[in-house]
Parts: structure tokens; C-alpha cells; sequence
């Protein structure tokens, strides 16, 4: 018997942008396997393009950007950034030809330092000791100096950041777990994923529990995340907004970091650890729930941080 196979129409994405989003809700049974009554469910941002949760908030600054007519041909985009957000622009930047500039903590891992050049980025290397802060203080230079020239992304105070997880990353979530959802997990950079996703969720459901996390000191290594009392406070931030605002020390997030590669095939970067310690501190004094937290980023881009191996990332 004979028959004519006739393949799937496969839908071809028109850009880079159509390849954003969607990402999948991992369960991690094993790290709450004591109570069966609470599920933990993680967003699996790194498998966006860029490898980041950052691409929704890019891809939406640029967006609005674009359409609102401040990025012209002749116009430099510019932002400071610790890599993913700089990453994100970058993809979309090399994929849509325009100019980028974007200034950078010299510390950054060399693996996201040569990723923004593969892309064509500029890179302006500011103060290692200053981090993101040092960051943002040459980008509001540079555009203060020359405003004509530039269009300041300015991810941190720009309301298309967490608008972004609102319209995207949110109902993702409600429809991952039927609207189950009784518990919000996420870490605190530019606030953007928690304030976003934060809003949308508590208007589905007022009663959802937000826990925001963040560095338990100024001087950690959590790469995305900003320890708020010390940093410079991103305009996007709701401080109101969470139920809980927990600290992670950088040690429990790296150990959590390697056994998430190690034991579940995970490989996140160190604030996907900080998150899942804060989920699991909370599964651990609830009686039932269905707890999201959100994995930013690939650990691709750290693999040259001591850490990876336990004798040396202490």
C-alpha cells in the first residue's frame, strides 16, 4: 500500500522577534518531593533567542522605540547593562542594522563580553568596583553630552521593560498552569520580570503571594540582580508590590547553581540559583501551592567563573 506523505506547514518566523517568548514551565518534583501538595514549576527563560529572560524587555524598548519614531538610521541606541539586556539588544540590533552602544561593567565574563562583539556591538568598559551603578552613570553621561546623537534605551526606568512581562511573560503562566498559580517567585535587576508578571498575576487573582529576591549584600555575586538599599533604584520598581522581598546569600545561590546542572540537566546562570532558593524556602513553610519562579538566563555565558568548580567558589 502506497500513499502520498504530505508534510506539516511549518509557520516560518518573519524575524528574530518572532522567536521570543513561549518558553516552557519546567517542574522540579525532586526539590519539593517531601510535600506532594506543592508544585514547583520554573519559566525556562534561557531558551529564548538571546538565551535570556532580558529579550522580552529589549524586544519591547526597541519595539516602542521603533514605532514611536526615536531610532532612526543615523541614531545610536544606547543603555548600560551587566550582558543579558546588552545581549538582547545586540541579536536585535545586528538582525534590524542598527547602531548600538552600550556600557558595560569591565568585570563582566568574557564569554558575554565577546557574544556583544560577535554581534557588533560598541562597548564602552566602565569601573569594575562600580558595577551596573558605574554603568549607568557613563550611559547618562554619554547621552547628556550628546542627545541628538543617541536614543537612551534607559532599560531601567523605561515602562516598556515591565510592560513586556505583562502582555507576555504573565499569561504565559496562567495558561502554563491553567491559572493555578498561587505563588510568584523572581528576582529583582531591573525589577521589570517581577513587576510585570507581579501586576498582571495579582489582577487575575488578588490573593497571590509575591516574593521579590535580591542579594543579601552590596557586595555579591549574583550577576542580574541588584541589592536594592545600595544600588541605584530602577524607576520601573514597585516597592509595594511584593508580599515578601527575601535576601539570598551568593554561596547558597552558586551551590544551587551546580546541582541544578548537575542532578536536574539544567545550566542556569547564578540567578536562577538566588531564585530557586528563595522558591524552596517558601515551599518549605507552605502546606499546599503551585509555586512559578522564573530561570533567567543560560549558565553558558559564566562557564569561566570559579564557582563552577565547589573547591574554588568558595
Amino acid at each position: 500500500m502506497s500513499g502520498t506523505f504530505t508534510p506539516p506547514r511549518l509557520q516560518v518566523p518573519a524575524s528574530v522577534l518572532d522567536l521570543i517568548g513561549g518558553t516552557p514551565l519546567v517542574r522540579l518534583d525532586r526539590f519539593v518531593a517531601a510535600n506532594p501538595r506543592v508544585e514547583l514549576y520554573a519559566k525556562a527563560e534561557f531558551l529564548n533567542p538571546g538565551g535570556s529572560v532580558k529579550d522580552r524587555a529589549a524586544a519591547a524598548i526597541l519595539r516602542d522605540a521603533a514605532q514611536g519614531g526615536r531610532i532612526g538610521r543615523d541614531t545610536v541606541i544606547l543603555d548600560a547593562t551587566s550582558g543579558n539586556t546588552g545581549i538582547a539588544y545586540a541579536m536585535i540590533a545586528a538582525a534590524y542594522r542598527y547602531r548600538l552602544k552600550l556600557c558595560v561593567p569591565d568585570n563582566v565574563t568574557v564569554e558575554r563580553k565577546r557574544m556583544l562583539r560577535a554581534y557588533g556591538a560598541e562597548l564602552v568598559l566602565t569601573d569594575p568596583m562600580e558595577g551596573t551603578d558605574g554603568a549607568i552613570r557613563e550611559a547618562r553621561r554619554l547621552h547628556a553630552a550628546e542627545p541628538g546623537r543617541y536614543f537612551y534605551a534607559d532599560q531601567y526606568n523605561n515602562d516598556a521593560n515591565w510592560r513586556a512581562h505583562y502582555d507576555t511573560t504573565a499569561p504565559e503562566i496562567l495558561e502554563q498552569t491553567d491559572g493555578r498559580v498561587t505563588h510568584f517567585v523572581a528576582g529583582l535587576g531591573t525589577s521589570g520580570t517581577f513587576v510585570g508578571v507581579g501586576r498582571r498575576l495579582r489582577e487575575y487573582r488578588s490573593k497571590i503571594h509575591l516574593v521579590s529576591v535580591q542579594p543579601d549584600s552590596p557586595l555579591h555575586g549574583i550577576e542580574g540582580l541588584k541589592h536594592m538599599e545600595t544600588a541605584i533604584r530602577p524607576g520601573i520598581y514597585d516597592s509595594d508590590l511584593a508580599d515578601e522581598d527575601v535576601s539570598v546569600s551568593t554561596e547558597r545561590a552558586q551551590d544551587l547553581t551546580r546541582q541544578l546542572a548537575s542532578e536536574e540537566g539544567l545550566l542556569v546562570g547564578v540567578s536562577s540559583g538566588a531564585a530557586l532558593a528563595a522558591s524552596l524556602d517558601l515551599a518549605a513553610r507552605i502546606p499546599e501551592g503551585v509555586i512559578v519562579t522564573v530561570f533567567p538566563d543560560s549558565g553558558t555565558r559564566y562557564l569561566s567563573e570559579r564557582f563552577w568548580e565547589p573547591e574554588q567558589g568558595r
